[in-house]
């Protein structure tokens, strides 16, 4: 295989003639994607500039090449209801020139294509045949369409030390780590045998259930399992909330056990990432979706099928618009007096229950409103980029714009911090996945400039809690094959990592008052900044900022405010920046009245109150 991966490069597909260059045979992959747009200049798939039965589409595999039992054709033209039987051949050579016809005895074999659009057709080889090219040969097509067409072809190479163009495209993993596709029971077997290998490091616990049932298992990597400790960060990485972007999942898993093999070796690099932050990896959030998927495998399962929970809810961008909210209320100038700027809550409407919201939906909004996460991150398929809030457009009905947070600057280098160490996400020379070119924007992407997302896990994050979350896009192929995970691990460990270690970038503290005690849910604001986070139950609280000097004020009810200046270097590592404050005179006095059970004095009931307010020129 290679087309749907992109190892099969622009230059390797050919074709007898093209409608026009955005339906080339460049974009006769398996599951490449039109643009989003209707002047976008790609389309999603190959067209012939001729519809008769003379066209082919054909794959130069710069080597021989056994191609074995499968092929994969996805003919792509439907402009009406009636369909016809879709008929193709195959051809195979060694030279280009002389062409041999794949035959059932002594006839030519005809293979037949899809008629559903979106359910790709797998059509077996009677026997492995050995060649350089293979050209597939349309015979006919959709009543009404025109030879259009996607297709993926499996083949293994015949072994050639001396081929340059293999090894230059080689990647090796020396990570002894388990390659291969989990269903749910594999899943939970190898969490499972994480924990056995680093019982005190680890800890496995479920957020709730799916809507099958399945329980959504996550583990937990600190040196203080089960326990938060006081002024270390939390950091979460999901995956899977489409079901059928299967490479985050797998990441998610080869991470885990990554991490445990590497602190057992005394590897200093994640024992110390291990030792200050609590790490939290959640790798399947819709395990409903994902089974369909794994049932029908790496090509047949297609673009969708699994993307969605059981009862066909998008869960990525299933939570509750706080961003219409929030923005209603500056155009009102009611923020921050009236509505926060940060901790918005969840509107009624929402939290009703019948209102469709998932299962999973609700159970991840508990979760993420139980742990108080600095940063996270949610792995995702089909694209080679990283995206951070806002996800959603301010002005009504555009479909893309930038549409950035207070925290931009922020955000722009959290995710150019995973883009710029994946292996190929920057990388000037790659094919793009699709149509964008994401390379040129360092690989990373504020979320509405690519496209509008109403209520996603991101924005809902950033409004509602401390965390600041961003989507990983980290392969082209939603599910590629199991012999293609060693070189994915390898594309993303790096990101994997430098990513979860910028939680320790910012400011950090504890804010208590003058005795030392605690103060929970106090504000944490940085001028400058409109967008504050508050204090976790012991007090402690995180801001991820850039390199700078910030002027920080702690505010709580019932204390005075209290700021300082606060510098973040370049250097990995918080700058503590810590906040005592003095109870206000008010709250001292209802704090003595309720001590002793008493209840203020009312002024309008002493006698000569009125004369003692107009002999002393007082006013309330």
């Amino acid at each position: 295989d290679g087309l749907e991966n992109l190892k099969i490069d622009d230059f390797q597909l050919h074709a007898s003639s093209t409608l026009r260059y955005g339906l080339g045979a460049h974009r006769g992959r398996l599951n490449i994607q039109a643009g989003l747009y209707e002047d976008d200049l790609y389309d999603g798939a190959w067209c012939a500039g001729r519809n008769d039965a003379l066209q082919w589409f054909e794959v130069d595999a710069r080597r021989l090449t056994k191609f074995t039992v499968s092929l994969w054709v996805w003919d792509d033209v439907t402009t009406e209801k009636t369909i016809v039987e879709v008929h193709f051949m195959v051809m195979v050579s060694n030279d280009s020139h002389s062409w041999i016809t794949l035959k059932n005895g002594s006839k030519d074999l005809i293979f037949q294509a899809n008629s559903e659009k979106e359910i790709p057709v797998r059509n077996v080889f009677p026997a492995a045949v050995v060649a350089r090219y293979i050209r597939i040969n349309p015979l006919s097509w959709f009543n009404k369409g025109g030879v259009c067409m996607r297709a993926e072809v499996l083949g293994c190479p015949l072994p050639d030390p001396n081929n340059y163009y293999h090894r230059r495209n080689e990647v090796i993993t020396t990570d002894e780590l388990d390659f291969k596709h989990h269903g749910y029971k594999e899943m939970r077997q190898l969490m499972k045998v994480v924990n056995e290998m680093c019982p005190n490091i680890t800890r496995i616990y479920n957020i709730g259930k799916s809507y099958n049932g399945l329980k959504l298992y996550a583990i937990e990597i600190s040196d203080r399992p089960g326990e938060h400790e006081v002024g270390e960060p939390e950091f979460r990485y999901t995956a899977g909330s489409h079901g059928n972007e299967v490479l985050g999942r797998e990441l998610l898993l080869l991470l885990m056990h990554f991490l445990c093999v590497e602190y057992l070796s005394g590897n200093p690099r994640v024992r110390h990432l291990v030792d200050e932050t609590r790490i939290h990896l959640l790798p399947s959030i819709n395990p409903d979706g994902y089974e369909k998927a794994f049932q029908l495998g790496s090509e047949l399962s297609g673009w969708s099928l699994g993307r969605w929970s059981q009862d066909g809810i998008d869960i990525h961008h299933n939570f509750p618009d706080l961003n219409s909210i929030l923005w209603e209320a500056e155009a009102k100038k009611w923020v921050p007096r009236r509505v926060p700027n940060h901790h918005l809550p969840i509107p009624d409407w929402y939290l009703a229950r019948n209102g469709s919201v998932a299962v999973e939906t609700r159970a991840l909004i508990s979760w993420m409103e139980k742990f108080p996460f600095v940063l996270g991150g949610n792995l995702q398929g089909g694209e080679l980029v990283v995206t951070f809030p806002y996800d959603k457009t301010r002005t009504p009905g555009m479909v893309h714009e930038p549409s950035p947070s207070p925290d931009d600057h922020v955000f722009r280098w959290l995710a150019f911090s995973y883009s710029s160490t994946h292996r190929l996400m920057t990388a000037a020379n790659r094919r793009v996945c699709h149509t964008e070119d994401f390379a040129k924007e360092d690989g990373a992407i504020n979320g509405a400039a690519w496209h509008t997302a109403p209520g996603s896990m991101n924005d809902f994050s950033y409004l509602h809690t401390n965390c600041f979350e961003l989507s990983m896009f980290v392969g082209c192929d939603k599910f590629p094959h199991e012999s293609e995970l060693p070189e994915e691990w390898e594309n993303n460990r790096e990101s994997l990592l430098v990513f979860m270690e910028q939680v320790h970038r910012g400011i950090k503290g504890v804010v208590s008052d003058l005795q030392g005690r605690p103060i929970a849910n106090a504000t944490i604001a940085v001028e400058g900044i409109q967008h504050n986070v508050k204090t976790a139950t012991d007090g402690d609280y995180w801001r991820l900022l850039n390199p700078g000097e910030y002027r920080v004020w702690a505010r709580a009810e019932g204390y005075t405010s209290s700021s300082k200046r606060c510098e973040v270097g370049y250097d990995m590592g918080a700058t503590k920046c810590d906040f005592a404050l003095a109870r206000t005179n008010l709250s001292r006095i209802r704090e003595i009245m309720e001590r002793f059970n008493k209840q203020p004095l009312r002024l309008r009931h002493l006698p000569g109150h009125r004369r003692n307010r107009r002999d002393k020129g007082l006013k309330f």
